[in-house]
């Protein structure tokens, strides 16, 4: 399966374990260099917004006790 590019104006977005160890901006972004990555932990508070750029990012489901 493709994965789409997402604008980088996506306000919040949500992510699941598959997308951990998260970081801003994500690979399907279509400016993916907008920015310098910067590793998120969201798996305490389920949710953080980026230093950078102010995305919301929400985990959703269950992130599989290892991380």
């Amino acid at each position: 399966m493709a994965i789409e590019p997402q604008e980088n104006r996506a306000r919040s977005i949500e992510v699941t374990a598959a997308d951990l160890p998260l970081h801003c901006p994500m690979p399907s972004m279509l400016l993916w260099n907008a920015h310098p990555r910067v590793f998120l932990p969201i798996e305490s508070a389920r949710e953080v917004l980026c230093p950078y750029c102010g995305t919301k990012y929400i985990l959703k489901g269950a992130t599989g006790g290892g991380h």
